[in-house]
């Protein structure tokens, strides 16, 4: 039969196109399962509201029967159309160490972006910013942080080879939490409260931060809509977040800053990593890949960092201050003694040098490739 590639056009093949890593990545102490129910959920037609404005197909290759390479081809309509573009996005991209595998998987999503009247081809990419996305191309000896994706040191060789071009680079941080909370942070933090009339949210259980969930979304699409990729979310993307992310959250570890009016004006969102559970999970929640995660929630000595926006208003007033005070407070409380700050632009300079006030390093590098079709 040879080397061959199929179009997904049935359940089964969908849950094996899901499944393929963890074949590829079998053995390999850093590759961490996304869970296959969350998956299912992301990819299915039926399931997941960006398809109210996003088309997808999705590729797997066989060598004689055998899986060797998934694929997912995505165009984003919402995205095109605010930025006047059009441009198709590559995902869930997986394959063996053989070039002719992935020249076969990224010609099939070519030729069915250019019959979509698409003019570029980038990626890795999801539906939204909150899907896995980009080339690990620096930090292959790290563990991937509970929501990222990791690969091959020869992935970002082989797509470079068949000419693919370099447009944005993410980049994680790794930094050291300290014994105690600084003094001038303390006495900044009150500062700055008083100058602009802002408090912290009082969160003491899961009802108390979905009281804020929809004005803290609110702001990810203000703040987030000139960033990379990212397309405003929809009511429905905004239900579903909720209910796939409330299971992970845990109040100590959740800064929200209100104004006067009690208005959300800041926020950031960290949580315990789920990095080693997921690996012992296997993908499965069920019976008892659920007993890891929450385990995991309970007892952990790192924290990865999820998302942080500033009310354009309020920016660059030291507000980030007021989040890491109150969340620094809670890691020395419960000896968190690491803390893992997830995919960033590489030229988002506030964000970044965020962590210059700690012991940082930089430990893994994310990159976005994009061709002319």
């Amino acid at each position: 039969m040879g080397l061959i590639i199929k179009a997904i056009s049935t359940k089964k093949e969908l849950k094996e196109f899901i499944r393929f890593p963890d074949k590829l990545y079998a053995g390999n102490k850093l590759y961490v399962p996304a869970i296959h129910s969350n998956e299912l959920f992301t990819l299915s037609f039926d399931k997941n509201p960006a398809f109210e404005f996003c088309r997808a197909k999705y590729w797997l290759a066989y060598n004689n029967g055998e899986i060797v390479g998934r694929i997912a081809g995505i165009i984003n309509d919402r995205y095109n159309e605010n930025h006047n573009i059009k441009f198709a996005r590559f995902g869930w991209l997986d394959f063996v160490n053989d070039k002719k595998v992935l020249t076969l998987l990224l010609e099939e999503v070519s030729k069915w972006a250019i019959s979509q009247n698409m003019e570029y081809l980038h990626g890795p990419l999801g539906f939204s910013s909150f899907d896995a996305s980009g080339i690990l191309i620096e930090g292959f000896d790290e563990m991937p942080t509970s929501f990222a994706h990791y690969n091959f040191p020869y992935y970002s060789k082989l797509i470079e080879e068949l000419g693919y071009k370099k447009d944005v680079d993410w980049v994680e941080y790794y930094v050291k939490v300290p014994r105690y909370v600084p003094e001038k942070f303390k006495i900044s933090t009150e500062l700055i409260k008083k100058r602009y009339k802002l408090h912290s949210a009082l969160l003491k259980n899961k009802k108390d931060i979905l009281k804020y969930a929809d004005d803290i979304f609110k702001l990810i699409n203000e703040e987030y809509k000139d960033l990379y990729a990212f397309s405003q979310l929809s009511k429905k993307q905004i239900m579903a977040l909720k209910k796939q992310f409330a299971l992970f959250l845990r109040p100590e570890y959740i800064s929200i800053v209100l104004n006067s009016t009690n208005e959300v004006v800041a926020f950031g969102i960290t949580m315990p990593s789920l990095a080693k559970a997921q690996q012992k999970a296997k993908g499965k929640l069920f019976p008892f890949g659920f007993i890891h995660i929450m385990n995991a929630l309970k007892k952990n000595n790192t924290v990865e960092a999820l998302l942080i926006a500033v009310k354009m208003d309020y920016q660059n007033k030291g507000v980030n201050g007021i989040i890491f005070t109150d969340i620094m407070s809670a890691y020395i409380k419960n000896g968190i003694t690491n803390f893992e700050a997830t995919r960033e632009l590489e030229n988002n300079i506030k964000i970044n040098n965020l962590w210059k006030k700690f012991e940082y390093r930089l430990h893994k590098q994310t990159r976005c490739y994009i061709k002319q079709l």
